[in-house]
């Protein structure tokens, strides 16, 4: 940084030295001294010198490498400072000799640099007097430009005053012309305003409203655009102004609140031309849909009010008749709860009101032009994007019911308790609601004030109540299931009639409370539902399994009574219940079905065991038959007034079953004929079995073998005699179908020829399967039937025919036919048994008839 000062000093050295030249000065900076020296080698030897001074070390690499020197080059170097350690160390005199042969180098490098630009410095010295001498030229020629501009200033400067004074002048002449044409006319629209206003009364003022809101809205303007404020001529008609302006707001609102309380588009209409006119269309709609909304927002709000509830009926009670909380006391909760219901009436008929007039204006405004303008109404009031006036009244009152509810639910239990209980009530009154203003906003081409998600917006704000109401129903059917029907206090107890009947009741009251609502009906039967699962859970436990409540032989037991009470009470609530979902949608029923299935399959465990002992009892007694002797040939054998022994057992378990347990099984039922419709279980489970006996005897007295004239006498009897006893205790068998036409053909097959029976029509009654083992009776011994053959008894073989169906039962039989054409072929003998071809043609029909039903 010295280093660079000292080059600054130089130049500037240089400069005034060069500049003193043409005064003779005596040279006296380097430069000079330079310049004064002559040369004293030749050039070429000069050029030498400078290059080898160029190939020397740089000097400011000398200074860094020079302790002493190296401190000038740093920026902080301060020459005090310097002095002080120079003169505090000692060698002050050392330090001023490398100082010298500092100064030294530096001029000597000076030189070097001054001889190497020597021309250029005195190119930059001609181009210095070039420019003083072009800058002479200008400054004259800018005085000459001076002295122009002042001349012409002196000669415009009059004829400028003048002309900005007549043009300020023209300027007011204009603006004062103006204020007076407005003047004039604001005065002259005023004084039509005032005859328009003050003539004719008032009637006539109504028919003229639109002209004269007109007539007011443009002395409005004018005053407003021609800033009219001052002028005493027009400030003397303000008051009357602003009492025009009143009278005609007042006016336009009486004929609005007119046609929005008679939903008159004319009158509406005409109200909204008027504010039109006045140019306050938009800040009136405005104020009407805040209107709406805050009516809307009261209303919600005073219906729920537990305090004026409680006011309305503590006039009833005296003092004292309510809590502070709001809750009636014991005696005042029914008034308030009417109270209550009254004013959510209330409030449901003015959230209809609110709607169908903001729907109705809504109407107006998208149907109403200016008739100058042709300008829409809606389009005035609304810009693009802009939500519809009744979407915005609607969202503000369903923000409010819904707020009013979520607080009501949580601050007050007496709202919370009867709105839940009576929450059909209040659905009710909600879907009524949407009902109602769809209903009386339906006009084609006009959307209705309500959207379709409206419904569920309301919908959405009762949920709380609605969740609240289903809990309330299950807990109180499942109480009714645990602590009336089968409570845990007394274990093994059944419910009684009248608990089953009341059971059946309370169902029947929530289904007839929800059932006019499909939707909250389907939640209140997934909630029934339940409770019959429940019901069966607890009557499932109650059921006795063991051997005692399957006996058949002794007189009833408890255990076995207890099943049969359970049974019935299950059956009347599965009927009961079936028959008022039958009269619910059929999605009702698929709901419903799989508790009621739970309900009659508990029922049937609890007396099928019963009609299975009982029929396995009559089975091995029917098995018996096989140990008769149908094969003598005694004649007064069939005579005999006596019936088998088989048959009589029958009779007997048939008679004492009839006495002992059907007999309570379905007298009971008979006397509840008015509330059980159609076939109850045990009608079932006897009919099956009734039917299952006929069946089970048919087959085995066809597998009865060898078989005598005598032995179809009594066989013929004995059938008589099983359908005697079972059409007289247990069903009538008329009405068992195909078992007891099977049973009514048993008796020509036995005394039908062998030639004539492959005509016979009594084959079509019978299965092929029974005809086919009864002409084993028929065959010689040589001809053994299936169970001869596969040496199973008779209960064995009748359990295989139970497993299998009728092809399956021929193939067993084709195979005797083959080993009996196989003996007689090994035998010798051409003619076989007539019953022989018989057979294979009843089989052959059998198989071909097979093979067409499974084809279709």
């Amino acid at each position: 940084m010295s280093m660079a000062r000292s080059i600054n000093t130089f130049h500037r050295g240089g400069a005034v030295g060069l500049s003193s030249n043409n005064n003779n000065a005596t040279p006296s900076s380097p430069l000079h001294r330079i310049a004064s020296l002559k040369p004293s080698s030749t050039p070429r030897e000069s050029l030498s010198t400078v290059v080898d001074s160029n190939d020397a070390p740089p000097l400011e690499q000398e200074f860094r490498q020079d302790p002493i020197l190296s401190k000038f080059l740093s920026e902080n170097f301060n020459s005090t400072k310097f002095a002080s350690e120079a003169l505090s160390s000692g060698s002050a005199a050392s330090c001023a000799d490398k100082l010298e042969e500092g100064i030294r180098l530096l001029e000597k490098q000076l030189r070097n640099e001054v001889y190497l630009r020597h021309d250029e410095l005195l190119q930059q010295l001609s181009s210095l007097k070039d420019a003083e001498g072009v800058l002479t030229v200008v400054k004259s020629g800018v005085s000459g430009l001076q002295a122009n501009v002042t001349r012409v200033r002196s000669e415009i400067a009059e004829p400028y005053k003048h002309i900005k004074v007549k043009s300020q002048q023209l300027k007011n002449l204009h603006e004062t012309v103006e204020l007076l044409q407005s003047i004039v006319r604001v005065l002259r629209q005023v004084k039509r305003l005032r005859e328009l206003m003050d003539g004719g009364g008032g009637g006539a003022l109504k028919q003229d409203l639109t002209k004269a809101a007109q007539l007011y809205y443009e002395v409005e303007s004018l005053r407003k655009e021609a800033d009219l404020a001052g002028i005493e001529v027009v400030d003397e008609e303000i008051p009357w102004l602003v009492e025009a302006g009143r009278r005609l707001r007042s006016e336009a609102m009486n004929v609005f609140e007119s046609g929005m309380e008679a939903l008159n588009q004319a009158e509406v209409g005409s109200a909204l031309q008027v504010y039109y006119n006045m140019g306050e269309l938009k800040s009136t709609v405005e104020g009407m849909i805040g209107k709406y909304k805050a009516q809307g927002v009261k209303s919600v709000s005073s219906a729920l009010d537990m305090k004026a509830v409680s006011a309305s009926v503590s006039s009833s009670f005296g003092p004292g008749g309510i809590h502070r909380s709001g809750t009636p006391q014991l005696g005042g909760s029914l008034k308030a709860k009417e109270g209550l219901w009254q004013r959510m009436g209330t409030c449901m008929d003015q959230l209809h009101s609110i709607m169908v007039a903001a729907w109705h204006l809504q109407r107006v405004l998208s149907k109403k032009r200016d008739p100058f303008t042709h300008a829409l109404f809606l389009d005035e009031v609304m810009q693009e994007g802009d939500l519809m006036l009744t979407d915005r009244v609607w969202d503000a009152l369903v923000k409010s019911f819904a707020s009013q509810m979520k607080s009501a639910f949580t601050a007050s239990s007496f709202i919370k308790e009867t709105l839940v209980l009576g929450y059909p009530k209040l659905l009710s009154m909600v879907e009524n609601l949407i009902e109602k203003i769809l209903r009386d906003t339906n006009v084609k081409g006009v959307p209705p004030a309500v959207k379709t998600e409206g419904k569920d917006q309301m919908l959405a704000a009762i949920e709380s109540f609605q969740i609240a109401y289903l809990t309330h129903c299950l807990s109180s059917l499942s109480d009714l299931v645990n602590n009336n029907l089968f409570p845990l206090s007394s274990r093994g107890s059944i419910p009684s009639q009248e608990q089953i009947s009341r059971f059946i009741f309370r169902i029947q009251e929530e289904i007839e409370a929800v059932k006019l609502d499909a939707h909250l009906t389907l939640l209140v039967l997934r909630v029934i539902g339940k409770v019959l699962q429940l019901l069966a859970e607890k009557a499932e436990y109650q059921i006795s399994t063991g051997p005692e409540s399957r006996q058949v032989m002794g007189p009833v037991t408890p255990l076995q009574v207890k099943n049969f009470t359970i049974c019935l009470h299950l059956q009347e609530v599965h009927t009961r219940v079936t028959a008022m979902v039958s009269s619910l949608p059929p999605v009702a029923m698929e709901v419903m079905s799989p508790s009621l299935g739970a309900i009659y399959g508990v029922a049937c465990d609890a007396v099928t065991p019963l009609f299975q002992a009982m029929l396995d009892r009559l089975e091995s007694c029917i098995l018996q038959i096989h140990d008769q002797n149908f094969g003598r040939d005694d004649i007064n054998a069939g005579m005999d007034e006596n019936g088998s022994r088989y048959m009589e057992e029958i009779q007997e378990s048939i008679i004492h079953f009839r006495s002992e347990f059907l007999s309570k099984l379905l007298l009971p039922a008979a006397s509840h004929s008015t509330s059980v419709v159609g076939e109850s279980i045990c009608a079932r489970l006897t009919r099956k079995m009734a039917a299952r006996v006929l069946t089970f005897f048919v087959r085995h007295a066809a597998l009865v073998r060898p078989l005598s004239e005598s032995g179809k006498l009594q066989l013929t009897r004995d059938m008589a005699e099983l359908e005697l006893v079972v059409g007289q205790n247990m069903f009538q068998v008329e009405q068992l179908g195909a078992p007891y036409r099977a049973l009514r053909a048993l008796k020509p097959l036995f005394f039908q020829e062998t030639s004539k029976l492959g005509s016979s029509p009594i084959l079509q009654d019978l299965p092929r399967s029974v005809v086919l083992h009864h002409l084993y009776s028929r065959a010689p011994d040589e001809l053994e039937s299936p169970m001869q053959r596969t040496k199973l008894t008779p209960k064995q073989y009748s359990l295989w025919l139970d497993s299998q169906g009728e092809e399956q039962i021929w193939k067993g039989i084709k195979a005797t036919l083959d080993d009996y054409a196989s003996k007689i072929s090994v035998r010798g003998d051409k003619e076989f048994s007539p019953v022989y071809p018989l057979m294979l043609q009843l089989g052959s029909d059998l198989a071909e008839n097979t093979l067409v039903s499974k084809g279709n």
